[in-house]
Formats: C-alpha cells, structure tokens, sequence
C-alpha cells in the first residue's frame, strides 16, 4: 500500500508540472493603437488583429509614464514611477529600489524557465541595439540581444532623418527618420528576435516557461523592408485635423514634446512620415505572427497565455505633436491584448479602465503564482468577463525639464516638474506642476479629440474637485 501510494505520488509530480500555464509576453516599442486594425486602424496588422479576436482586448489600457524606461520599469516591477522613481531613460531603477521582485522574477521563484530576447527593460535605440541597454540581470536566467539588417543601414547612412541630432547612432535618437530597406524580414533586428524566440519555445516546450520578446519597431528610425512601404501609397495617407490656435490655447507644458522640425514639416512629409510609420508597424505584426503561429507548431497554443501591448502610446500628428511625452488620450493609450486559452471572455474586448502597471499581478494570478505587494490589480475578473464590474481610473505622468540624480535619490531643480493625468470612462483631468503650471479636463462624450478645456468653466468645477483628488500627491 505505502508503495503505492509513493508511485502514485511520482507520477503526479510531472502531471502538475504539465498543467502550469506559460506565458509568452510580446512588447512593441512606440506602438500606438491608431496604428492597429484591431483598434480601427487603416493599418493593416492582420496577425495582432488575429490575437485580438481570439483573446480581449483592452480599448483603455493606459500606460503610467509615455516614455520608454519609466514605463518599462513600470509594468515590468508593477510598481508606479512615484515608488520606482524612474522619471527619465538614464536611471536603473535598482538604484533607487534595490531589492524590488520584478515580473520575471516572480516567475523563476515559482519555478519557470525565464529568458527575453530583444528589448524589454530600456534600450537607447537605435544607439543600444544588439546590447544588453539598461538591463536586469536578475531578471533573467537567459538574454539574448539580436543585431540586424537595420544596423547596417544606420552604419552605411542609408537613413534619412528630417532633424539630425549629433553624430553616429546618437543623429537618430527621438528624430523622424525612416528607410525602405533592402534587407529581408529574416535579416532584420525585429526578424532574428522573432527567430531567436522561435528556437527558445521549441528548446524548452517540456517545462513552464516565461518568455518574453520584445520588439524595436516601430520605434525611430522606422526602418522596414520596402514592400511594407509599398502596403500605403502616400498620397491615401489621411492627415489629422488641428484646428487653428489649438496649441497657442495652451497650457504651455501640455506642448512641451514638440519639436522645431514638427512647425516646418510639409504635408507630404507628413504622409511620408507616417507611411513609414505604419510600414514599420506591419513589419512588427509579421514577427508576431511568426512567434505566435510557433506556438501552434510545438504544441504549446492551449497552455500558453499570450500578451501583447506596447509600452506607451505614440502622436502622429495629432495637437500637432509627434511621438511621446504627452498627456493626451494618444500618447497615454496602449494597445493592449491578453489571450488566455482558458479564460471565458476571449473574443471580446473591454471597455474597462486599465493600466499597464497591472500586468505582474494579472500574469501571477492567472498562472496561481505568489506576487510582492504591487500597485497595481489583478485583470483576471475581466479576462473572464470584459464587462464585469470595475471602477478603478488610470494614472499616467510625465515630467518637463531634467531633474537632478544622486545616488538613490531624485531631487526637482528649477526647471524639473511633473505633470499628472487621471482617466476615468468620461473625463481626463490633467495638472502640470500641480497646477501652477495648468490644468486640463477633457469630456470625451462630447469631445473625443481633446480639443475643447473644460478646467475653468464654472459648470465642471464639481468634476474638477472630484478628478483632482484621485492624482498622486
């Protein structure tokens, strides 16, 4: 009897292995959800729109600082920019908060094999390419940084860029640039991290595994092989309507992401700008489509749970801004998409306020791991049911000006401040340094573009009072 009872209990270790669900996490770089069909998007992303028909998908997922290292801090820790104190692309968070348990991590202390590929903390692109960048190293047990195609193009000068800033990779860092490239999907940076994620799937299918993969494109310089380009003849390329006088209106510091270049663009730069940008974008949703179609191919779809988002969001043209660093709805919305085979609300999407500082506890609770005391909820109630009750706004900010770095601490000079916004189902509410520097309320019932401030006006003074109160301190 007793050795029965042993064999029975060998035997079913393995089977409780088996039944541990993985987690494959993509990242897009720069993404913004007007650049995805699943989003209502002309741009065609036929294998993220794939994804999203088979899992849900978030349409107010919101991310908590529009810029790469804070936000990436952000979601990878699930912690907020005010407990990590990452503000800017230059600082390591485990400067400042040494002994955080980040989303992977959690995930090796439960057992799994933990790798990426590609960029998932922060990158300098395209400068850090085929480097570690600002890395973990606890956080992984394997990394691995592809380098391509693309590169070559960057070292050879084949890049055209409208604002050059400075010399070598440095003349491409948060500039319009773009190239039609010669080289093939397979050569590129974003191609070999496909492949190489490829090969981790197959080599460790019989364990739990978490992997994440983290794409560059469509980051600057939004560099793609040239039948991408040929998907959007420029001249069907639609131009975003600013009215006249909408950025002199102010306030001052909601404008402050613009660059010179963006006064003296012509519309057919425009057009190309974003041909390039959306070429760069289905590009990506082609190395998506391989990493997910291996899923199939190694037997891994039905105990998988894939997500896939982007870091922040992302302006082309819109206010007149390009890029990030904003507080609008475009700068601050994610794509976001979470397919659990087993969940009951796959093929719908959510409405709900979300945020991207949810995801370590979301990825821990759906696969029944133990997670540190993070900011940010579980989505499993809505994984299960998109339209179940949830009332929780979505915190993002950003800063203006450089703030002063000393060992573990971020101190404010003169010219550093914050600004902080709060998104509920109807309103955004916005201050900039508190509000000495100007305050924003936008009602998306009757104003989804953002171009008509409420702040001031007597009649919203009670939403005024009631957003305001929900903003960090």
């Amino acid at each position: 009897m007793m050795r029965s009872l042993a064999a029975l209990l060998i035997l079913a270790a393995p089977a409780a292995a088996a039944e541990k669900m993985n987690v494959l996490l993509i990242v897009s770089d720069d993404l913004t959800n007007t650049a995805l069909g699943c989003y209502g998007s002309p741009a065609k992303t036929p294998n993220i729109d794939k994804l999203a028909s088979k899992g849900v998908r978030f349409d107010r997922a919101y991310c908590q600082f529009p810029l790469c290292n804070p936000s990436r801090a952000s979601f990878l820790t699930g912690l907020r920019p005010n407990s990590t104190k990452v503000y800017e692309n230059g600082t390591q968070f485990r400067k400042v908060v040494p002994d955080v348990q980040t989303l992977p991590q959690t995930f090796q202390k439960a057992g799994y094999y933990v790798a990426r590929v590609g960029k998932l903390y922060h990158y300098g692109v395209p400068g850090q390419i085929g480097t570690n960048g600002l890395d973990d190293p606890p956080s992984w047990q394997h990394v691995v940084n592809p380098r391509g195609y693309d590169k070559d193009d960057e070292d050879a000068d084949r890049i055209f860029t409208l604002t050059p800033n400075g010399k070598g990779s440095g003349r491409f860092g948060a500039t319009l640039s773009w190239l039609a490239s010669e080289g093939t999907d397979e050569q590129m940076t974003d191609g070999k991290i496909a492949a190489e994620t490829v090969k981790l799937l197959a080599a460790n299918k019989e364990k739990p595994f978490f992997l994440a993969c983290g794409f560059f494109r469509p980051h600057t310089p939004y560099v793609a092989p040239k039948k991408y380009f040929d998907l959007y003849p420029v001249d069907a390329i639609a131009l975003p309507k600013v009215p006249d006088g909408h950025r002199k209106a102010g306030p001052a510091a909601a404008f402050a992401s613009a660059r010179p270049v963006q006064e003296t663009m012509t519309d057919l730069q425009r057009r190309q700008a974003i041909q390039a940008y959306y070429a760069a974008t289905s590009f990506m949703d082609a190395q998506v489509g391989v990493v997910v179609d291996a899923l199939e191919k190694n037997g891994l779809a039905d105990r998988t749970i894939v997500v896939f988002m982007s870091d922040h969001g992302y302006h082309l043209g819109e206010h007149g801004l390009w890029q990030k660093m904003s507080l609008f709805e475009n700068s601050a919305r994610v794509p976001l998409v979470i397919y659990d085979p087993r969940a009951r609300g796959n093929g719908k999407a959510s409405q709900r306020i979300v945020e991207l500082v949810d995801l370590h506890a979301t990825l821990a609770d759906l696969c029944a791991l133990p997670a540190p005391k993070l900011d940010g909820p579980s989505l499993k109630p809505l994984i299960d049911d998109p339209a179940a009750a949830w009332d929780r706004p979505a915190i993002t900010q950003v800063s203006r000006g450089t703030p002063i770095i000393t060992g573990k601490k971020i101190g404010k000079n003169a010219f550093w401040f914050l600004g902080a916004t709060v998104r509920t189902p109807r309103y955004r509410y916005t201050e900039w340094d508190g509000g000495k520097k100007g305050i924003q309320l936008f009602d998306y019932e009757t104003d989804p573009g953002e171009l008509k401030n409420l702040a001031t006006d007597p009649a919203h003074a009670e939403v005024v009072a009631k957003l305001k109160a929900m903003l960090p301190k």
